[in-house]
């Protein structure tokens, strides 16, 4: 007996159509849609071109009162329409990129709750612990590929969020699609709700997440455990990405599953990709070798040991043994100097605990270690000083100075700071965007050091590959394809990171690259084609409406 043949799709029409952000062109639909889709009276009479609707979003936008209200306006339009909103997110990636994500988002993410518009993405909360696959399986768009999820435990620089860390894992889906080109039906926003430890959020009224301490132990894992289980049983194949959990979570999570499915955290291999990529490219501009710098991290989370252990890695292949190398690497936590004599160090640290005598500040530690490079993954705001930038200038003639802590508030330094205070010769970059600084008859134009510039691009590369896991080989794989779209031109302003107009070229770049490791290492699951870079091109998603009827 045959099956019975599944009803063809109903066609929306009217106000439901309407409400439907997948299908939705507003003032875009044709006169005769109108007429077959029951739209008359339920819009303006004016037909509009997509380009037309761009230009009143981004006239709106830029009405806006404050970069938060900015956020919340194209919120509000991915809710509504999410050709348009991606549509115009690609067409002004430099002007729209820090509203949708850093720095904006931290605010946002503080905010969440008090500013909740609209449901977006799943929520799965600690007391659904035994039914997280059926909730899971409520997801109603088909075609899921590639999940970022979060506990919000450590969002950005501003610690635990609890639920409100949601505003994350929206922002970088984001990114995959408007960067990347990955299909929004594609996409899946998790928020994992385990408790929040900051007692503001649990007694303010308006939050919406679970009013108890965070789970801790056993209970976390096995809610972690089911969690993952039920993504490969409901998404055999995803790719799921591990974002802003606390140190402790986000080194374990990475170690327990990264041989289990096709994971990565982002905040870890993902920045360090970043860090390297930016090291690579300072090289071009002071001239030296990667064996020849000395690293000195004013923080030792996620952030500052990704990079750490990337450069690590990247200094063995050239020929350092792993403790020479280690060595080049000198972590300062908020108890001082990392050193093989403290008896306090969590276990991710003790690989970078070198023999010294304590040092308590970053001004004795750079005076002390006369590092090359200084990165700043602290969360503290001004944390690199006039003393320390001039004493990190006395030790090296083009010293590289990355303030990478988002949001803007928690910076280290700005770009006017370090410039100022190193005479013009600090090559700089940061986790958020700064303007030109004019120095003298100079102008500077200081990169930012963002990992947009590598998980979208990865994550495309990943997909057309239908790779089955993420290795570190990949990582550097994606930090050198994005040394490499760095231009002479990007050089000469001192910039060591492409614009970001570029994202959307960097991104196809990084995915080659990606793709092409996936299948010299017999982790690619897809056939692979003639033509990889042609291919991956033509898998883009290019936000536009479908021919009109």
């Amino acid at each position: 007996m045959s099956a019975t043949p599944k009803p063809a799709p109903r066609q929306l029409t009217g106000t439901v159509l309407l409400r439907d952000a997948a299908v939705n062109r507003d003032t875009a639909f044709s006169a005769p849609a109108r007429e077959t889709l029951g739209l008359l009276g339920l819009l303006p009479p004016a037909v509009e071109t997509l380009p037309q609707q761009v230009a009143r979003v981004m006239d709106n936008v830029r009405r806006q009162a404050s970069d938060l209200d900015r956020h919340l306006y194209l919120r509000a339009l991915h809710q509504r329409n999410e050709t348009l909103y991606y549509r115009t997110v690609r067409d002004h990636l430099a002007e729209t990129l820090p509203l949708i994500y850093t720095p904006t988002v931290g605010q946002a993410c503080q905010e969440f709750s008090r500013r909740f518009q609209a449901p977006h993405g799943l929520y799965v909360a600690a007391q659904d612990r035994g039914r997280i696959r059926d909730i899971l399986r409520r997801w109603p768009r088909p075609g899921v590929r590639v999940i970022v999820v979060t506990d919000g435990s450590r969002i950005l620089g501003l610690g635990d969020l609890g639920l409100n860390g949601m505003g994350i894992p929206i922002g970088k889906l984001d990114l995959y699609v408007a960067c990347g080109g990955v299909r929004p039906e594609a996409c899946l926003p998790v928020l994992l709700d385990a408790g929040t430890d900051n007692t503001a959020l649990r007694e303010d009224p308006f939050y919406l997440g679970l009013r108890q301490p965070r789970l801790q132990g056993e209970a976390y894992d096995t809610l972690l455990a089911e969690f993952v289980a039920a993504v490969q049983e409901v998404f055999p194949g995803v790719l799921l990405q591990f974002e802003d959990f606390s140190n402790h979570s986000a080194f374990a999570l990475l170690q327990r599953y990264r041989d289990q499915l096709c994971c990565f955290n982002d905040d870890i291999q993902g920045t360090g990709a970043m860090g390297l990529a930016g090291l690579y490219t300072a090289l071009r501009l002071n001239g030296e070798p990667l064996t020849q710098q000395r690293l000195l991290f004013a923080g030792a989370g996620e952030a500052a040991l990704g990079i750490a252990m990337m450069v690590t890695s990247a200094l063995v292949a050239q020929g350092l043994s792993k403790e020479e190398a280690r060595r080049r690497c000198w972590l300062l936590d908020s108890k001082g100097l990392v050193v093989a004599g403290r008896s306090d160090l969590a276990e991710h640290k003790r690989p970078y605990a070198h023999e010294h005598p304590p040092l308590l500040d970053l001004q004795a530690a750079v005076a002390a270690l006369r590092p090359s490079v200084l990165v700043g993954a602290s969360g503290t705001s001004q944390l690199f000083s006039e003393a320390v930038l001039r004493e990190l200038a006395r030790g090296h003639a083009r010293p590289l100075v990355l303030a990478l802590s988002n949001p803007t508030s928690r910076a280290e330094c700005t770009a006017e700071q370090a410039y100022a205070f190193t005479e013009g010769r600090a090559i700089f970059a940061s986790g958020s965007p700064y303007p030109p600084v004019q120095l003298g008859e100079t102008t500077l134009v200081p990169g930012q050091a963002n990992n947009a510039y590598i998980f979208p691009g990865l994550g495309l590369g990943l997909l057309a590959s239908g790779a089955t896991r993420v290795t570190d080989a990949m990582f550097f794989a994606a930090a050198r394809a994005l040394a490499d779209q760095v231009s002479a031109s990007d050089l000469q302003q001192g910039r060591i990171f492409p614009g970001q107009e570029r994202l959307r070229e960097v991104a196809t770049a990084v995915a080659v690259r990606v793709a092409e490791l996936a299948y010299a290492e017999g982790l690619a699951s897809a056939p692979r084609p003639a033509d990889l870079d042609t291919a991956i091109r033509a898998l883009m998603f290019e936000p536009d409406y479908p021919p009109r009827p």
